[in-house]
Formats: structure tokens, C-alpha cells, sequence
């Protein structure tokens, strides 16, 4: 199920896709990487679907209102084999979100266990609701 256009505070920017049946990635073109996005509180979970990825190949980063992760997993296989199927996914993996003004980018964190990197994007605190004090100074005069 698809949130994302029903939450301002964090929207899809947008997301390369490959042509149907082309599971490899390039520098060009990077390959999707699956993902679900929800909210904790005050704190938005993103999970990405990487396996088969070196965890050094993941790179993270929020710049200008833009969370970009970027991955890459190697081919391995052997040229000289007679492939009969070759379907598992290759190259390198992107995705861009962009973040509203109103997350904090300096707290995002970020984990990755059996294939699935985890981000963690907490609501700004200037963008939580506070309760307003109202002071009562006046006197109430009655009107003739």
C-alpha cells in the first residue's frame, strides 16, 4: 500500500526504473530498490530492500532536502557456464526521497540486517505539536 501521497512531511521524489525483465542496474540507470515507508510517532521507518549487497557498497546521504541511498551488488557469476536462468538482480541501486523542511536530516539513522537497510527520519522538533499556554490578564468589565 502506498502512503506517501498522503503524508506532506515526506513524499517519493521520484524512481528510476528498469524495463520490465532487465534485472541490472548501472551508473546511468540504476536499478529500484523496493521499499516501505511508515510512521512511529515522531519518527518516519524506511525499509529498503538490498540483499545480496556488501554493506560497504551502501552509501546514505541527505543534502538539499534529498535522502539518496545508493547501493551496489557485483555480478559473480562465471562467463563460462551455460546459464539456463540468470534472474537474480545486479549492478548498482538507487533511490532519492525527498525529505519535507520539517524532518531532522542531522539525526537520520540508518541499519542493515539480512538484506534490508533500515532508515530511521525523525519529525523535527520546531515541527511538533505543542500545546499553547493562553494567559488571561484582563479585567472582564460589563457593558452599560
Amino acid at each position: 500500500m502506498t502512503m506517501l501521497g498522503f503524508e506532506p512531511l515526506f513524499r517519493d521524489l521520484y524512481r528510476l526504473t528498469q524495463p520490465w525483465g532487465n534485472p541490472v542496474g548501472t551508473a546511468a540507470r540504476p536499478a529500484v530498490m523496493p521499499m516501505d515507508v511508515w510512521r512511529d510517532g515522531d519518527t518516519f521507518i524506511v525499509e529498503l530492500d538490498v540483499p545480496g549487497v556488501y554493506p560497504d557498497s551502501i552509501e546514505v546521504t541527505a543534502d538539499q532536502g534529498a535522502l539518496t541511498v545508493r547501493a551496489e551488488r557485483p555480478y559473480v557469476g562465471d562467463e563460462g557456464h551455460d546459464w539456463v536462468a540468470a534472474e537474480r538482480p545486479h549492478g548498482v541501486f538507487s533511490r532519492q526521497l525527498l525529505l519535507g523542511d520539517q524532518l531532522d536530516t542531522d539525526h537520520i539513522g540508518a541499519s542493515y540486517t539480512d538484506g534490508v537497510l533500515r532508515l530511521t527520519v525523525p519529525v523535527a522538533e520546531a515541527a511538533k505539536p505543542r500545546k499553547v499556554a493562553i494567559t488571561t490578564g484582563r479585567e472582564q468589565k460589563a457593558i452599560a
